[in-house]
């Protein structure tokens, strides 16, 4: 690798506006690799990238980090705040540590790993997106999930998956309650390799057989009296 295929950025020298609109102004295309010190979690680091760079993060991020992300590929060396990868287009994100509320809310595309925990809220209103959590995920994660994946290797809060649209959640481990319309559906062998290649994507090691699948009952696509205390 020569001097210009790896750039360093430090942000206890230089504000994350400056870094952000580097990241916006590139001039070769994305080839370099980019390393950003001292994030000390600063809010709405990386975000808004477009082109396939790679980006490692080396510490703690606040709120937002790596949102409205397209092709660029971060890495987050530590945990992250509010709405971590929120409305992803495309690209990875992934956390090695643990994420706050709301991670990958309105995802469309795209992957995102969290090699720890996610707090409440994990794929709220996700609308494509791949997630895949090492640990367990907070009350109403899944919550108006409409299209995407998301797989829970270890337990889930209450109200999983509250609403949910086509979206699917896999859990390995316990499931604190069903939200409103979200009801546990048959693992066949499609699920389970369809999962097994999630997870080797993610680069999270667990055996897919051992997950469980919910979904929608469909009960509230359209309006019915009889179910009206459930919405």
């Amino acid at each position: 690798m020569t001097v210009q295929d790896s750039i360093t950025v430090d942000l206890a020298e230089v504000s994350v506006r400056d870094l952000n609109q580097r990241l916006h102004h590139l001039t070769d295309g994305g080839d370099a690799d980019w390393q950003i010190l001292n994030p000390r979690g600063q809010h709405a680091i990386a975000v808004g990238l477009m082109d396939p760079v790679q980006i490692t993060i080396d510490g703690p991020v606040g709120y937002y980090c790596g949102g409205m992300n397209q092709n660029a590929q971060i890495v987050v060396n530590g945990h992250s705040g509010w709405g971590v990868a929120e409305n992803i287009m495309s690209g990875v994100v992934r956390v090695r540590g643990n994420a706050s509320e709301s991670a990958a809310a309105t995802g469309r595309a795209g992957l995102v790993v969290i090699e720890g925990d996610a707090s409440s809220r994990c794929g709220v209103s996700m609308k494509g997106v791949d997630i895949v959590v090492g640990g367990s995920v907070g009350h109403m994660s899944g919550f108006l999930a409409q299209t995407g994946r998301m797989a829970v290797c270890g337990d889930a809060g209450a109200d999983l998956g509250s609403s949910i649209y086509e979206a699917v959640i896999y859990v390995r481990g316990d499931v604190e309650s069903l939200g409103a319309d979200c009801i546990e559906k048959e693992m066949t062998d499609a699920h389970i390799s369809e999962l097994a290649e999630l997870l080797t994507r993610a680069e999270v090691a667990a055996d897919p057989s051992e997950f469980r699948r919910y979904g929608s009952a469909r009960n509230l696509y359209h309006f019915k009296v009889d179910h009206a205390d459930a919405y």
